[in-house]
């Protein structure tokens, strides 16, 4: 794939549509999922004789992070939880807390 044709691969992909779903209704609620999305690439090419050529690549990551409800004419912002990052916290403040009880024991014997 040339450079040209990943540039535009990664214009048509990074766009507002990555970052707000479709709305759906239901019952006269109205709910826009919102999300962070984060991409980035590179390229490059080469021109000594016998080793032409180019190449390139790129990554497009995305979490939701909550969404908008439309309701009777107000709009709330409603954050998503991530269940699992917040367990990679808890876990990684335990094991700090932990070894850090452990270094205390050991100073005061």
């Amino acid at each position: 794939m040339g450079l040209e044709k990943i540039v535009g691969v990664m214009r048509d992909n990074l766009t507002v549509r990555r970052v707000y779903g479709e709305p759906v209704e239901k019952d006269g609620v109205v709910i826009i999922p919102a999300a962070s999305v984060i991409g980035g690439g590179g390229g490059g090419h080469g021109s000594e004789q016998g080793k032409e050529g180019e190449g390139g690549g790129f990554i497009l990551a995305a979490r939701p992070v909550g969404a908008y409800v439309v309701k009777g004419g107000d709009v709330r912002w409603v954050p998503s939880v991530d269940v699992t990052f917040l367990g990679a916290v808890f876990a990684v403040m335990v094991a700090a807390i932990h070894r850090s009880s452990r270094r205390g024991s050991v100073r005061s014997r």
